[in-house]
């Protein structure tokens, strides 16, 4: 198989589980428990499920910039490494089975949620505002700032320090699983 036959499979693949995942029950799909699936999720600054929005799968800078503001989704995969030479900041709030969160997946997946790439994103920081944000699955390198509780590195590696703008923020952090921070991991006032 070629590469571009390659991609094109995994791309369809990570298309189809993002795609097939979604439920219109507001959120009341499990997937596992695992959060690697991409159920529709509920802007938090509406209480009515009128204002649903799902994953959106990127492969730009523009289009992950959009995923990740607070007009954006409450999961950003990416399909490939991106750069910025700008800050990046993840806001707004949204609602996954009934709590808040947001999902910046840095990889794709086959069927059986089996990771089948992973991906780099650098940017010189990135500021977290989300409550609950998750960076899974790939490499971010750069800086992290932390403006919000429940941020988690999962089966991921910040290339560069996580810094908290209080100790509250920095007592809900969490990287148990496989999550890499190889900078300093402290407050910052």
């Amino acid at each position: 198989m070629n590469r571009i036959t390659s991609i094109a499979l995994s791309l369809a693949l990570t298309l189809v589980v993002l795609s097939g995942c979604g439920s219109s029950d507001n959120n009341t799909a499990d997937n596992g428990g695992n959060g690697t699936s991409a159920e529709n999720g509920q802007n938090a600054a509406t209480a009515a499920p009128d204002a649903v929005t799902s994953a959106s799968v990127v492969d730009n800078n523009d289009a992950f910039k959009k995923a990740i503001s607070k007009e954006g989704t409450w999961i950003a995969a990416t399909l490939n490494d991106l750069t910025f030479t700008e800050d990046l900041v993840v806001e707004g709030e949204f609602i996954n089975k009934e709590k808040p969160a947001r999902k910046i997946a840095l990889y794709t997946q086959d069927a059986e949620h089996n990771i089948t790439a992973s991906f780099k994103l650098t940017a010189p920081k990135m500021t977290i505002r989300s409550e609950n944000t998750q960076l899974q699955g790939g490499i971010f390198v750069g800086d992290v700032y932390v403006e919000a509780d429940g941020f988690t590195v999962m089966n991921a590696t910040v290339q560069g320090n996580v810094y908290f703008a209080n100790d509250q923020y920095q007592s809900t952090f969490n990287s148990n699983d496989q999550g890499i921070v190889t900078g300093v991991t402290e407050v910052q006032k």
